[in-house]
């Protein structure tokens, strides 16, 4: 793990308290907002403010917050597994370390097996949805495959971005 990752996570541990607060029926933005802005900050990044529309329920523990990757964020609540993914901006030579544990498998290789769980998501600049199906063939970094979701009869088609990760383009 990064010292920049790491110092991010020492820092958000501390933020903890404000997500703690008072419990409203959705989730409380502004300990988000902060808890984002933090990471996105030590990673030598901004956080994109998240779409205020969004209404999910409030969090029983505090939201945590990881890099997905060198321009993207994750806000997670474990308890009730919803996910939110959070877009960065600025810092171009802040690139992460290529042994980051989420840096990309060479592109030769498939990352994604026939029958092996991939989470599809669909991604706006507003919003971000995911959910889960199954690989109906193997995939590389970028090619679209077939997938199957809970209705075992029909098929879907998503480009692989990982292990395990594929996305629906609009």
């Amino acid at each position: 793990m990064s010292r920049r990752l790491s110092a991010a996570l020492a820092v958000c541990a501390g933020l903890a308290p404000v997500a703690a607060e008072a419990q409203p029926a959705t989730e409380d933005w502004q300990a988000i907002d902060a808890l984002t802005a933090t990471v996105a900050s030590a990673l030598g990044r901004t956080a994109v403010p998240i779409d205020r529309r969004i209404r999910l329920a409030r969090c029983p523990e505090p939201a945590t917050v990881s890099a997905i990757d060198a321009n993207t964020l994750a806000v997670r609540c474990v308890p009730l597994g919803w996910r939110l993914r959070v877009a960065m901006t600025g810092g171009a030579g802040a690139a992460l370390p290529a042994t980051a544990p989420f840096a990309r498998p060479a592109p030769s290789a498939p990352v994604v097996r026939r029958g092996d769980n991939v989470r599809v998501s669909i991604d706006t600049p507003s919003y971000s949805i995911s959910y889960a199906a199954i690989a109906v063939e193997d995939g590389r970094v970028g090619e679209t495959i077939a997938l199957r979701g809970s209705d075992r009869k029909s098929t879907l088609s998503a480009t692989v971005t990982g292990p395990g990760a594929a996305r629906i383009d609009d």
